[in-house]
C-alpha cells in the first residue's frame, strides 16, 4: 500500500498531467497485446463489460484510444491506443521510474534487482492464482527499478 501511495503522491507533485489509473491499465494492455475488443478487455481485467465500456468511452473522448476494424477480419470493432495515448503512457511510466529511483537512491544495484525480482514474482503469483496472467513487455531493459509495479 505504501508503494501505491508513494506513486500517487509523487505523481501529484510532479506537475504534469497523469493518466487515470483505469486509462493507464487499459492503454498498457492495448500496448502489450495490440488491438482488443471491449469484451476482450473485460475478460482480461475480470470486469463487467459495462464498466470497461465506460472506461473506454473516457479514453475515446480524451483521444487516448481509437476504434478500428478488427485486423483479423472479425466483426467486432477493436480498440487501440493512439499516439497520444502511447506517449502519455510512456511519460507516466518514466515518471513512475523517476519516483522509484528517488526512493531507492541509497540502494545498491543488487538490492534493486532483488526487489524487482520479488515484486515481479509476487505479481505473477497473484495473476496465476486469479487465472489471469498479464502479458508484459520487458520494461526492465535499461531501467534498474521498472516493470514490476505495472
Amino acid at each position: 500500500m505504501l508503494l501505491a501511495r508513494h506513486q500517487v503522491m509523487a505523481n501529484r507533485g510532479a506537475g504534469g498531467p497523469t493518466l487515470e489509473r483505469s486509462a493507464y491499465l487499459l492503454i498498457s494492455r492495448l500496448e502489450a497485446e495490440g488491438p482488443m475488443s471491449i469484451g476482450q478487455l473485460a475478460d482480461a481485467f475480470l470486469l463487467d463489460t459495462s464498466t470497461v465500456n465506460r472506461q473506454v468511452a473516457a479514453l475515446l473522448r480524451a483521444g487516448l484510444a481509437e476504434r478500428i476494424a478488427d485486423p483479423d477480419g472479425g466483426l467486432a470493432r477493436k480498440l487501440r491506443a493512439t499516439e497520444e495515448g502511447r506517449s502519455r503512457l510512456a511519460a507516466d511510466r518514466e515518471q513512475h521510474l523517476r519516483g522509484l529511483d528517488n526512493v531507492l537512491a541509497g540502494w545498491d544495484e543488487e538490492d534493486r534487482h532483488v526487489l524487482l525480482d520479488v515484486l515481479t514474482r509476487f505479481n505473477h503469483a497473484i495473476e496465476r492464482r486469479m487465472g489471469n496472467e498479464w502479458p508484459r513487455p520487458d520494461l526492465t531493459a535499461g531501467a534498474s527499478t521498472g516493470g514490476a509495479g505495472d
